[in-house]
């Protein structure tokens, strides 16, 4: 049998009292069929009813007191206790009622076992109840679903699926709880191809097995597909489901929101709306929906659930909240999203993280660093993902020195190892203010692996002060680190384009057709009159892209009047400047903007969020539209928010 660490209730701390006592014979039949069979004296029928009103009253200290003298203690005795020790969050009690259980013959209960187990689960002291599995000869289905439960709740996918394996090897037969804990085995498990094999497999055994008909078994599989990136897997299951209630909805709207995939997520929830009028969302829903909502800079749709969720009372949910924070903050509702968070009466990490990240995606690095501050003064303890926000708002606003201090104080003053996250915000940090040697030392001198995450910033730097040589350096470890990540090979090219160096990019170019790799095709989407569009560079469905078109070349003429000069470094083709301009032209962001300016209102905020980083040219076109139209104009794309207004941006070209 799998072995934990070891340990067993015997190795933890008892009370002289119990430290030395003999174990009576073991029995292999039913406890409480015993109990059934014998009498028992009228002063220990007394004593059990004592100790189990105790119980409920939340008395343990006195009812382990009479049960320390009663010799005939009974099974529904021994399960009040074992709950109360949970209720009363306490392991010691847990353990002392442990061993009178064994001490008085129950150690071969099966019912108790599992009882046990699941109390030791709470605890999180999966050492102890591997013990109480291991001990107990009447393994049923019961036992097995507690360990396997215990270990998935406690974050051991791997034990709990080794458990699962050994279950269906002595051909115990699986029921619905079995599969949906070894779903959450998987979920909580390290993402790799070999689990979600396992996760089909374990599919196939439900629908053989006749399971499919449980709601809760089916959803679990869609968290589990989730968690893996399998959305079409998970909305198959999601579409056969016979019967679907709101955690279903709830499972498969998250699916969507969670794989960067907004819209569909959006299209559900709606369709969830006015489809089946006996499902309500629940708090778990909103949370779902807003981040779709955040995720598309969607402001007007992110209002419309803004007025569900105080028409439904969610206003009380610190979780709805916290979304409903981000939501308006990430749209760029600076104003709002402020407002919201003075006015929460309770807050917690997740609030003050929300709003910090907030000002960095905004641009107000210094705000950013002074509510970090404001944080601290509050008595609320930073974390990993508060040093993350914190960093990157320096990185963003150029405030070094700041920088290098919160840095220097994550584990001197906070107790916080930093993390490849961490070193990745302090080489962004020194890459955008251009001090590249000081970047490079960073990664030098650390204690972890570099990883992915800190070349890739240490190569965006090289992008922006165009550093041939240290980009060949950093790039050389991205393609070993990630060799069908597309994204490194066309930061490479991009480089290489701005320094002129042709032939080069020719290489790099050849080496993306080698491997068969392919880039992420730019897409961005507009909200207009709470409806959601996206625009791709080459998309001949729209019926306006004509228009759009026309438009740009319109607006393209009269900027060059006024001294825009096309940025085409980033069109890495030899081909002549007039169809670069016309590559740039198509790029989706520019797309976008145009859409908005024909189908919004005037004096309408056009609102845009790109999947990618926005290049030079798009970024410089639309600060000189913004002044053209006299339109305020947003683009967050992945590192900020973009705020044109009058032909200047928030970031002051410096992003």
């Amino acid at each position: 049998m799998l072995a934990f660490n070891g340990l067993s209730p015997l190795q933890l701390p008892f009370p002289p009292k119990y430290s030395n006592c003999k174990t009576k014979t073991k029995q292999t039949f039913s406890i409480a069929a015993a109990y059934s069979i014998k009498t028992i004296p009228q002063h220990s029928i007394k004593n059990n009813k004592t100790i189990q009103s105790l119980c409920k009253q939340g008395n343990l200290k006195q009812a382990l007191q009479i049960l320390s003298n009663e010799p005939n203690p009974t099974q529904q005795t021994y399960e009040l206790l074992i709950l109360s020790c949970t209720q009363q969050n306490s392991l010691s009690d847990g353990v002392i009622v442990h061993r009178h259980l064994i001490d008085d013959g129950f150690d071969q209960d099966s019912f108790l076992a599992t009882k046990l187990i699941n109390m030791y689960t709470e605890f999180n002291s999966m050492d102890n109840a591997l013990y109480v599995f291991d001990k107990i000869l009447d393994k049923t289905i019961f036992v097995w679903n507690a360990i396997i439960r215990g270990f998935a709740l406690s974050a051991h996918g791997e034990e709990a699926l080794s458990l699962y394996y050994s279950m269906n090897q002595i051909g115990m037969p699986s029921d619905r709880f079995t599969y949906t804990y070894a779903l959450k085995a998987l979920v909580v498990s390290s993402p790799s191809i070999s689990l979600i094999q396992k996760g089909k497999e374990i599919h196939g055994h439900i629908l053989r097995h006749g399971f499919e008909s449980y709601v809760h078994t089916m959803t679990t599989l869609m968290d589990m597909y989730a968690r893996f990136g399998c959305v079409s897997y998970a909305k198959y299951v999601f579409v056969k489901m016979p019967e679907k209630n709101v955690v279903s909805w709830s499972a498969i709207i998250a699916c969507y929101a969670k794989n960067e995939r907004p819209v569909e997520a959006l299209y559900l929830f709606w369709e969830m709306m006015s489809e089946t009028f006996d499902v309500v969302p629940n708090s778990v829903t909103m949370v779902s929906v807003l981040q779709a909502c955040a995720a598309l800079s969607a402001l007007g749709q992110g209002k419309l659930i803004h007025c569900y969720v105080l028409r439904r009372g969610f206003d009380s949910t610190l979780p709805v909240m916290n979304s409903l924070v981000n939501m308006y903050l990430k749209c760029g509702s600076l104003y709002i999203g402020q407002r919201i968070f003075d006015q929460m009466g309770k807050k917690d990490i997740v609030s003050w993280n929300s709003m910090i990240a907030g000002y960095t995606i905004n641009g107000y690095g210094k705000e950013a660093v002074e509510l970090f501050r404001d944080m601290i003064q509050n008595g609320v303890s930073p974390n990993i993902i508060t040093f993350v926000s914190v960093l990157g708002a320096c990185s963003h606003a150029g405030l070094v020195n700041e920088g290098k201090q919160i840095f220097d104080s994550m584990t001197r003053q906070h107790k916080v190892v930093p993390t490849v996250e961490h070193y990745a915000c302090m080489v962004d940090l020194f890459g955008r203010a251009g001090r590249l040697d000081e970047a490079a030392k960073i990664v030098e001198g650390m204690r972890i692996e570099p990883g992915p995450t800190v070349w890739g910033s240490l190569l965006g730097a090289c992008r922006i002060h165009c550093n041939v040589e240290l980009a060949e350096r950093a790039s050389v470890r991205l393609f070993q680190l990630e060799p069908v990540n597309a994204g490194n090979f066309v930061l490479l090219a991009e480089i290489y384009a701005a320094a002129k160096m042709w032939e080069q990019v020719s290489k790099v170019k050849k080496l993306l057709e080698a491997r068969n790799l392919q880039k992420v095709p730019g897409c961005s989407w507009i909200e207009v009159k709470r409806k959601i569009y996206s625009f791709v560079s080459i998309d001949e469905l729209n019926p306006q892209m004509e228009q759009l078109h026309a438009l740009l070349i319109h607006l393209s003429s009269e900027m060059k009047e006024k001294g825009y000069v096309p940025d085409t470094r980033v069109v890495l083709y030899e081909l002549d400047q007039v169809e670069k301009e016309r590559i740039l032209l198509g790029h989706s962001e520019k797309l976008a903007v145009a859409f908005g300016l024909i189908n919004s209102g005037r004096g309408e905020t056009i609102r845009i969020t790109k999947n990618l980083r926005l290049c030079e040219d798009c970024h410089s076109v639309t600060k000189f539209i913004s002044k053209f139209t006299n339109r305020e104009i947003l683009v967050r794309d992945v590192n900020r928010i973009h705020r044109f207004r009058e032909g200047f941006c928030s970031c002051g070209d410096y992003w």
